[in-house]
């Protein structure tokens, strides 16, 4: 039986990707692709809340870089709504959600995310399936479709292009 509609060619992504989140200047950190959480959410710390005319708004802290504490970068986004939200250790907590625009493979589109403290967890960003629902399909054994973040690339190109010192 023939489909009526038109087909587009299916996006595909691995079971992780670095991704972008350019309204809160993070040009590129490592994300955990979880078809089993509904969510998303991100690493932050040192979150506070605050009201800017009749809106509330969050101030927090994220480690960009997975496994490091090195590089810190402070951020702000208004706060959508709080959310309950289980944990994949069965704890529920109330979160803040907020509104940004996510970078993927050269496609950019606003996604909710949840903050907060992934310390435990492998991941500094975990995207949920709501997050790509629609746009990509997840091939569980592979990871970085989208290729590596521009910063780690032209590095690794300086050391294979340095000139050898010819001797005359």
């Amino acid at each position: 039986m023939k489909s009526s509609r038109l087909t587009k060619p299916v996006k595909i992504i691995g079971w992780r990707e670095w991704v972008g989140l350019p309204e809160l200047g993070v040009k590129s950190i490592k994300a955990k692709v979880d078809t089993g959480a509904r969510s998303s959410s991100l690493h932050a710390f040192d979150m506070v809340v605050f009201k800017r005319g009749s809106k509330e708004y969050v101030n927090f802290k994220i480690h960009p870089i997975q496994k490091s504490s090195a590089k810190t970068k402070r951020c702000e986004a208004r706060v959508m709504e709080y959310r309950q939200v289980k944990s994949s250790n069965g704890h529920t907590e109330k979160r803040p959600v907020i509104l940004t625009t996510l970078k993927l493979m050269g496609e950019e589109w606003p996604i909710e995310l949840t903050l907060t403290n992934r310390d435990e967890m492998g991941f500094r960003m975990l995207l949920g399936r709501e997050s790509f629902r629609r746009r990509y399909l997840v091939d569980a054994g592979k990871s970085y479709y989208g290729g590596q973040p521009l910063e780690k690339k032209s590095s690794s190109k300086k050391k294979k292009t340095k000139k050898k010192a010819t001797v005359k």
